[in-house]
C-alpha cells in the first residue's frame, strides 16, 4: 500500500496505462506471435511496471512483474515459444499484477495505514491487550460523541477549489484557442481594407467636382448627402472593425494563454518518485550516495511530466548502477566514500533544460565501441572513424548496453535507448559530457509546453514551412562559390569549422523550382538557415525567409505518422496551411543524404501529368497527402468526402483514385462501389488509405473494388507511391 497520496494517485495513473497496453498487447500477440514491434512494446510496459513498484518500495507487485517481464523478455530473444501456453501464464501473471496494485492504490488500504501506526504508538499497558479491531471503534465513538454536543459552529461554505479536466479537452480548447488566434489576425488585416477604401472614397470625392465641372453636370444636394453618408458609415465600420480587432486580439491572447498556463505542473510532481529509488539502489549496490536536487519547482506542460519520468528513472539508475563507484574503488582514486548524484532543472527562453549528473567513473569509450560492435551497432570501420562524442553518443542507440550481465537495473538493452526515443517524441534534444574518471551529465532539453511552439517560416517552390525556432542558430545569405565538399556532402564554413548543407527541398524530395530552373543558373546568394541539433550543427537552403510567428502545432494524422521529416502542421496567420519540420530527421536525411523520389515516366517533357482524385475529409492529411503526390509530378485535384469526389470524377478524366474510407456523405467502401459500377470506369485504379486495418476491413476494401488497401501500419510516401506507379 502507498501512504502518500500524491503518489498513489501517480502510481495509480501509470499503472493503469502499462496494466491496459500489456492487457491489450497478450490479447494481440495471442494473434500474431511474430509481430516484433508489439513484443518489443508489451516488454518495455512491464519493465516500466516493474521499475515503478521498485522505486515505491512495493515489493509484492516488483516480483510477479519481474517474472512477467522475464518471460516477455526470454520470447524477444526467441527462447520461448508465444504459444498458447505461455499467453495464458503471462496473462496470469498479469492478472496477479493487476490485483496487487489495485490494493496498493486503494485509499482505503492507505487509510488504514496511516491509522494503525498511530493507535500502535498511544497505546499503553492495559491497552495492549485490546483487539486490533478497536481502532475504527474509536472513529464512530468520536464521531458519536460530536453529534451528541451542543450545535456545532455553523461552516464556511461548501467551496470546490479545484477540478480534474481530462487533457484532451484542454488540447481541444488549444487548437479552438489557436484557431480563434488565426481568425483575430484575418481580422486585423480587414482594417488595412478599409482604410483603403475610405481613401478611395476620399479620392473620389475630391474628383467628383471637378469632373462634373467639366461636363457642365451640377451636382445635386442629394448627390453630397449620399457622399457624406457613405464616408461617416465607412469612418463608423472603420473605428468598430478596430475596435473590435483589438477586444479579440487581448481576449484571445488571454484565453490561450490561461489553457497553456493550466497544463502547467511542477516538476517536483515527477521529481519525489526518486530519492526512494536512488536510496535503496545505493543500499543494494553496497555504494554511499548523496541525492541533490535543485529545481524542482519548474514548470512543465503536463504530458511532458508524463513522457520523461521513464527517461529520467533510466538515467538516475544508469548514474548509480555504472557512474558512481564503490566507496574502496572512490578512495583509491581520490575521492570522497560517498557519490553525488544530482538532478537539476532550469527554465530560458521558452526552454526547459533537466540535467542529471553524477560525479563517478564516466562512459569507457572503449567498452562503449565493443558493445556497439557486438551487437552490429556500427562497424569497426566506422568505430574508428567515429570522435569521442560520438562513440559517447552510442549508448543512446536502441539495444546497447555495457552490462555483461541481466540484474533489476541494467544488462536488458532498455535504459537508454527509452531516453533518445522519449526526448524525441517530446520534440527535445539531449547533450552528454562525460569525462573519464570524473563523472558525466546528460543535458535534456525540451520545450516548456507542447501545444505551441514559435517557428522560423521559410518558403520552398512557393509553400510555406516552418523550422522550430530553438533548434534555429542564425540565418546568413550563402554565395554559390562559398559551398564546398566534405567527404562527399555540401558545406559551407560557419565560424571557422565546415558545416553541412544541403537544399531543403532536396532534403524533403520536392521537384525543384520551375522558375529557377528556367533560368539556368543559380542566384548570386541563397538564404541557409543554420539549425543545431544537441551538438551538431548544419544547414539547410530555403527560397526565402518570410516571418516568425508562434503557432498551435497539430500532431500528425494517424496515417501520416511516418512522413519523415515533418513533426507536423499548423495554420499560419494568413490561413495557410504550413507543415512544421522535424530538425532530428533533417539532421539524419542531411547525414544520408536525400535520394529524390522518381516521377513516373510519363511525366517527361512534352507529356500531360497523370491525374489523381484524391478523397479525404481531414484537411492537414488532405494536404499533406496533396504534397506528397505534387512532389511525385501527379496533378491532383481534392475532395473534402466521396460524394464530392463522385461529382469531380464524372467532370473530367482521372488516372487514378485515393481515397480514406471513413469519410461523410458518401464513405470510401461507397465511392468505390459506385465507381465499379459504371463500366467507363471499369479499369480505373482505385487505392484505400485508412487506419481501419482489421482483415475483415481489407476483405471489404477489395470487395468494393479497390486495387490496393493501405493502412496506417504499413503507410509510408514511397510505398503509396509505388503502389500508384503499377496500377497507372
Amino acid at each position: 500500500m502507498i501512504e502518500d497520496a500524491k503518489l498513489r494517485e501517480l502510481f495509480k495513473a501509470e499503472s493503469e496505462e502499462h496494466l491496459q497496453h500489456l492487457d491489450d498487447a497478450l490479447l494481440q500477440l495471442e494473434k500474431t506471435p511474430a509481430d516484433r514491434a508489439l513484443l518489443e512494446d508489451a516488454f518495455r510496459d512491464a519493465h516500466s511496471l516493474k521499475g515503478a513498484a521498485r522505486m515505491l518500495g512495493l515489493g509484492a507487485i516488483q516480483a510477479p512483474a519481474r517474472e512477467l517481464e522475464d518471460e516477455l523478455n526470454a520470447a524477444r530473444s526467441g527462447e520461448l515459444a508465444l504459444d498458447a501456453a505461455a499467453i495464458g501464464r503471462m496473462s496470469a501473471e498479469l492478472a496477479q499484477v493487476r490485483r496487487l496494485v489495485n490494493d496498493a492504490v486503494s485509499e482505503a488500504s492507505a487509510g488504514a495505514a496511516a491509522v494503525q501506526p498511530l493507535h500502535e504508538g498511544s497505546r499503553d499497558s492495559a491497552a495492549d491487550t485490546a483487539p486490533v479491531a478497536l481502532a475504527p471503534v474509536a472513529v464512530t465513538i468520536q464521531a458519536g460523541a460530536e453529534s451528541a454536543g451542543a450545535e456545532p459552529a455553523p461552516s464556511a461554505p461548501f467551496r470546490i477549489e479545484s477540478v480534474r479536466v481530462d487533457t484532451r479537452k484542454l488540447d481541444a480548447l488549444m487548437t479552438h484557442a489557436g484557431e480563434l488566434t488565426v481568425t483575430r489576425t484575418r481580422l486585423a488585416r480587414r482594417v488595412p481594407d478599409v482604410d483603403a477604401l475610405i481613401d478611395l472614397m476620399d479620392e473620389w470625392a475630391r474628383r467628383e467636382p471637378v469632373r462634373r465641372q467639366a461636363l457642365a453636370v451640377a451636382d445635386s444636394g442629394e448627390g453630397l448627402e449620399r457622399r457624406a453618408r457613405m464616408g461617416m458609415l465607412l469612418g463608423r465600420l472603420r473605428a468598430g472593425l478596430s475596435e473590435d480587432s483589438a477586444r479579440l486580439d487581448y481576449l484571445a491572447g488571454e484565453l490561450e494563454s490561461g489553457i497553456r498556463l493550466a497544463r502547467l505542473l511542477p516538476l517536483s510532481d515527477v521529481f519525489r518518485l526518486f530519492p526512494r529509488m536512488v536510496h535503496d539502489l545505493g543500499r543494494e549496490q553496497g555504494k554511499e550516495l548523496e541525492f541533490v536536487i535543485e529545481g524542482e519547482g519548474t514548470n512543465a506542460d503536463k504530458r511532458i511530466l508524463e513522457e520523461i519520468k521513464d527517461p529520467l528513472m533510466h538515467m538516475l539508475r544508469n548514474a548509480v548502477d555504472h557512474g558512481i563507484e564503490p566507496p574502496q574503488e572512490r578512495e583509491v582514486a581520490g575521492k570522497p566514500r560517498r557519490g553525488t548524484v544530482c538532478i537539476k532543472a532550469s527554465l530560458a527562453a521558452g526552454i526547459i533544460a533537466i540535467e542529471v549528473s553524477d560525479d563517478g567513473r564516466g562512459l569507457d569509450e572503449q567498452e562503449i565501441a565493443r558493445a556497439a560492435a557486438k551487437r552490429g551497432l556500427a562497424s569497426e570501420a566506422a568505430l574508428a572513424s567515429m570522435s569521442s562524442a560520438e562513440i559517447q553518443a552510442l549508448v543512446f542507440s536502441p539495444g546497447m548496453s555495457t552490462a555483461g550481465f541481466v540484474t533489476d537495473v541494467s544488462g536488458r538493452g532498455v535504459g537508454m535507448g527509452v531516453v533518445r526515443a522519449n526526448v524525441d517524441r517530446l520534440k527535445g534534444s539531449i547533450q552528454l559530457q562525460s569525462t573519464r574518471g570524473k563523472g558525466t551529465v546528460i543535458t535534456l532539453l525540451l520545450p516548456v509546453t507542447l501545444a505551441t511552439v514559435r517557428v522560423l517560416v521559410v518558403e520552398v517552390n512557393g509553400h510555406p514551412y516552418g523550422l522550430p525556432v530553438e533548434y534555429v542558430q542564425v540565418s546568413k545569405q550563402v554565395a554559390a562559390d562559398a559551398v564546398f565538399a566534405v567527404e562527399g556532402r555540401d558545406a559551407i564554413l560557419h565560424q571557422g569549422s565546415p558545416v553541412s548543407v544541403a537544399a531543403l527541398g532536396e532534403l524533403l524530395q520536392l521537384p525543384r523550382s520551375v522558375e529557377r530552373s528556367a533560368a539556368g543558373e543559380a542566384p548570386v546568394a541563397t538564404p541557409c538557415v543554420l539549425l543545431a541539433v544537441g551538438s551538431e550543427t548544419f544547414g539547410v537552403f530555403v527560397d526565402e525567409l518570410l516571418d516568425e510567428q508562434q503557432v498551435v502545432l497539430k500532431p500528425q494524422s494517424a496515417l501520416l505518422e511516418r512522413v519523415r521529416n515533418v513533426a507536423g502542421a499548423t495554420i499560419l496567420d494568413s490561413g495557410e496551411i504550413c507543415m512544421v519540420l522535424n530538425p532530428q530527421d533533417l539532421l539524419a536525411s542531411v547525414r544520408k543524404g536525400a535520394a529524390p523520389i522518381a516521377a513516373p515516366e510519363a511525366h517527361s517533357a512534352g507529356e500531360r501529368k497523370k491525374a489523381i482524385l484524391l478523397a479525404e475529409d481531414s484537411i492537414t492529411t488532405r494536404t499533406q497527402e496533396t504534397r506528397i503526390l505534387e512532389s511525385a509530378g501527379y496533378e491532383v485535384v481534392a475532395a473534402a468526402d466521396g460524394l464530392e469526389a463522385w461529382n469531380k470524377l464524372a467532370a473530367r478524366a482521372f488516372d487514378a483514385v485515393v481515397s480514406d474510407v471513413m469519410m461523410p456523405n458518401l464513405d470510401g467502401l461507397a465511392l468505390a462501389a459506385r465507381i465499379r459500377r459504371e463500366p467507363r470506369y471499369a479499369e480505373l485504379p482505385i487505392i484505400l488509405v485508412t487506419s481501419l486495418a482489421s482483415n475483415d476491413d481489407k476483405r471489404r476494401g477489395l470487395e468494393a473494388g479497390a486495387n490496393a488497401y493501405l493502412t496506417k501500419t504499413a503507410f509510408d510516401q514511397r510505398i503509396l507511391l509505388d503502389c500508384l506507379q503499377r496500377l497507372i
